[in-house]
């Protein structure tokens, strides 16, 4: 019989996820994993399979905890300001990078980027009663406000000019 699990899975996700959202996939070693989840090398190849496989469930839990809620809230939403709003103020970190480092190299990764991506477009163009591909660019333009840091307070520039969408 083996020895009980000594921390929390929950836990340990929830810290992937920063861990991930914050330095990336190839800027995470196993070592960090085990220093920062406070899980010793042999129980997080056990439970999680392999960095890859914790990774992955690091980034279900971003999408499940921080890209719905994100959803919920654009379903509720028919102003195009106040969409761009939520988007560049919710926390995208993890699925940002894994757009950008994982998933052409991923393609599970990739499949998960891109249904998250498709739902958040959707969510836009359903809440705001837009085409899709102006969704797709509402999508593109928040998230490239969100890689640049709001730049020269990009969000309030281009909610002004989205007021006739709505």
């Amino acid at each position: 019989m083996g020895r009980p699990r000594a921390f929390d899975e929950d836990e340990a996700v929830r810290a992937a996820v920063g861990l991930f959202g914050g330095r990336a996939y190839d800027g995470v070693s196993v070592d960090d994993l085990v220093t920062h989840l406070g899980v010793h090398r042999n129980s997080l190849y056990k439970t999680f399979g392999s960095k890859r496989g914790l990774y992955l469930i690091a980034l279900r839990r971003h999408l499940a905890d921080d890209v719905r809620p994100l959803l919920d809230a654009l379903a509720g939403e028919s102003d195009a300001a106040a969409a761009l709003r939520l988007i560049t103020s919710a926390d995208l970190g993890l699925l940002l990078l894994a757009a950008i480092e994982r998933a052409p190299v991923d393609e599970e990764v990739a499949s998960e980027v891109t249904a998250a991506l498709t739902a958040v477009d959707q969510a836009i163009a359903d809440a705001l009663g837009v085409p899709a591909d102006m969704a797709t660019a509402l999508t593109a333009a928040a998230l490239g406000i969100l890689l640049r840091g709001n730049p020269d307070n990009a969000v309030n520039a281009l909610a002004q000019r989205l007021v006739p969408l709505t």
